[in-house]
């Protein structure tokens, strides 16, 4: 797995190395403006962003809570809650650092602090993801559909087809979510038998996510647990798209950028989010930033000084502005990122798969 991860790393960072002699001989930067648009920028619209961002993460927070209710009912602003909170912005902050080998931190946290089975939040965490994916996705389709400025995106005809696949993605993950539920075990059974016939490994593994898929929606009892969570996905990805709109408004000196509107922001992020989904720890910063700076040159006519700067600013708003309270909380709860990163990676193929072990039979 190490020789496949360091692999993986000479890969991007030649790739990256590349990158930068390319634009060093294409592009003519000028490292004095772009320390000028640094300056001129309008910080308190940047401190907004991060203000919503962090404000996030307790909706993040709410969210778990609201998972967690059919096993563990966790009062708001409770220990219980804090503890809930604390894995969000500890986990996230993880992320920031160590790459997506630290996205199961979060799970590992509320199990160990709420005294939960791990299989239960790795359930949770799965779930979490589901209404992630179809919210983002409802933003993104509304927007792309009704916004008045849609015609004059780049693309147009592209982005109105991804739109149409995203709502029908959507509709499609609330089918199988449907069907799950019902008959999650049929359907897990299904997918390893067919999937087993390519290889039992991979059989194995669908279907004991799909077996946590399974428990997680579960705990979502009820029609108002269901429509409760799905507004609380919309909310908090409200905020994210609002921290990205402010952060990149908040360039003043760059028209493309300043007068940016919420539909070619939208494109941005989705944009930055398919950058994100392979997150290396560290030059994954340097990834999503070149990226976000080649889309606002290429798509948007942003000059590369603004772009590079607007793109640092929101990495540093939305991804890493976590990072010092995630590093101080975590020292106050006595947890080392590094060491929970590593624990909660084994114990979550111990979680998983005590959700495919055979049932005790139940007593004649």
């Amino acid at each position: 797995m190490k020789k496949k991860t360091w692999i993986l790393y000479l890969v991007v960072g030649v790739a990256l190395v590349a990158l930068v002699l390319y634009a060093r001989h294409r592009i003519h930067f000028n490292w004095a403006v772009f320390v000028e648009q640094l300056k001129l920028a309008n910080y308190s619209m940047i401190g907004l962003g991060i203000a919503l961002i962090s404000f996030g993460y307790v909706v993040r927070a709410v969210r778990w809570a609201l998972f967690l209710k059919p096993i563990h009912k966790v009062r708001f602003f409770s220990r219980d809650w804090f503890h809930v909170l604390a894995a969000q912005v500890i986990g996230y902050a993880g992320v920031a650092l160590l790459g997506r080998a630290a996205d199961l931190v979060r799970p590992y946290l509320v199990a160990r602090r709420l005294k939960l089975p791990l299989s239960s939040q790795i359930a949770v965490y799965i779930v979490e993801r589901m209404f992630d994916v179809g919210a983002m996705a409802l933003i993104f389709s509304t927007v792309l559909f009704f916004a008045p400025d849609r015609a004059t995106l780049p693309h147009p005809e592209l982005l109105r087809h991804i739109g149409t696949l995203g709502l029908a993605g959507t509709v499609a993950l609330a089918i199988l979510a449907t069907v799950v539920r019902m008959s999650g075990k049929t359907v897990a059974a299904l997918a390893e038998k067919s999937l087993g016939k390519l290889s039992a490994s991979l059989g194995a593994s669908v279907s004991s996510k799909i077996l946590a898929f399974r428990e997680g929606l579960e705990m979502l009892g009820s029609l108002r647990d269901i429509a409760s969570a799905a507004l609380l996905s919309l909310f908090m990805w409200g905020l994210i798209t609002y921290a990205y709109l402010f952060s990149i408004r908040a360039f003043v000196d760059s028209p493309p950028l300043h007068n940016l509107t919420l539909a070619r922001c939208i494109v941005l992020m989705a944009a930055g989010m398919a950058v994100s989904i392979v997150q290396l720890p560290v030059i994954g910063w340097f990834t999503q930033i070149a990226a976000l700076a080649l889309a606002m040159k290429e798509l948007f006519g942003a000059a590369p000084e603004p772009a590079l700067g607007c793109a640092t600013v929101l990495l540093i708003v939305t991804f890493l502005s976590v990072v010092p309270t995630g590093l101080i909380w975590a020292r106050f709860d006595h947890v080392s990122l590094r060491k929970i990163s590593e624990e909660s990676e084994d114990a979550a193929h111990i979680g998983v798969d005590a959700l495919t072990a055979p049932e005790p039979a139940s007593e004649q």
